[in-house]
């Protein structure tokens, strides 16, 4: 077996690790019932580390999509719930703030960590100011898609399918995913072939808020309630994610499909360390070091020349 074809596969061998890993501990778990408690919070994880995806696609990182996420919620179930109209125009403007931020760093060439970790402290300001303390109500049409039982394979996981596919072949096959991932790779030679890359980083800025809001209004359906703090682990989530499946910092390299299965190793390896009995104030740690085990271990595949 190749090189190449292993360090692609790591991202699928990963997560055939942490499930079997998992059925080992708690066999009760291989189960229709047992993979949906595991996977309940995949697909809000999935779309916030797809909107961490496009950004690392333009060489950026985001550093606010957790506390966005967390707006999203307490905007969803106050506004969206009273008013449907008035909370559907706020997270329109939410998407629209996304694309600026976007514009924004790219026209005056600013460190997107920065922009966005201040951004993170505005957003999170904003859901305090809609939502003090946890409450409001999910909408009604929202809890139903979220409780959603389909038969033979639970909801989460081909909900999580559908969002990678979807996004595999808009981002891997199609023009206008081969423009993003050249901004990300050769914005220059892209520049000089006629494309705009302020446009490109405003539309992929925008894609990014457009998941964070899905994202948002998915967590918002499984807990029926919102919190401006409910989300803030997910910007790591995220992170990891992107990088676990196949991601890199640098170069547009993204994979769309190894992002969400990234995203479901992770929501998988939260249930183990539950499992495992490891107190949840070290479970972060532990999941950081399955991220820095997968690395060290994509490391030796990386092909020379890729590095550079």
């Amino acid at each position: 077996m190749s090189r190449s074809l292993l360090r692609s596969l790591l991202p699928v061998i990963s997560l055939a690790v942490v499930l079997g890993a998992t059925f080992y501990v708690q066999p009760r778990t291989m189960s229709y019932f047992g993979l949906n408690l595991m996977l309940q919070y995949a697909v809000p994880i999935a779309l916030a580390t797809i909107a961490q995806m496009f950004i690392i696609t333009v060489n950026d990182l985001d550093l606010s999509i957790g506390p966005f996420v967390g707006l999203v919620g307490c905007i969803s179930a106050t506004l969206l719930y009273s008013n449907p109209l008035l909370g559907a125009l706020a997270l329109l403007l939410c998407i629209a703030a996304y694309a600026a931020v976007g514009a924004l760093v790219h026209s005056r060439n600013l460190p997107s960590i920065v922009v966005t970790l201040g951004l993170s402290f505005v957003w999170l300001g904003i859901a305090v100011l809609i939502l003090p303390s946890p409450g409001g109500k999910a909408p009604e049409w929202l809890k139903s898609i979220m409780a959603l039982q389909t038969p033979f394979i639970p909801f989460p996981i081909i909900a999580a399918i559908v969002i990678g596919l979807v996004v595999q072949l808009a981002l891997m096959h199609s023009s206008l995913g081969v423009i993003a991932r050249g901004a990300g790779g050769n914005p220059r030679a892209m520049a000089r072939a006629g494309w705009s890359m302020l446009k490109t980083k405003a539309a992929m800025y925008a894609l990014a808020g457009f998941f964070g809001v899905l994202s948002g209004l998915s967590l918002l359906g499984l807990t029926t309630s919102a919190d401006a703090h409910v989300a803030d682990r997910y910007t790591l989530y995220s992170i990891a994610g992107v990088i676990l499946g196949g991601g890199e910092f640098i170069g547009g390299r993204v994979s769309p499909l190894g992002a969400v299965i990234g995203a479901l190793t992770l929501a998988l390896a939260g249930s183990f360390l539950i499992f495992l009995r490891i107190s949840p104030d070290w479970q972060i740690g532990a999941q950081g070091a399955i991220l820095i085990l997968v690395l060290a271990l994509k490391a030796p595949l990386t092909p020379r020349d890729a590095s550079k």
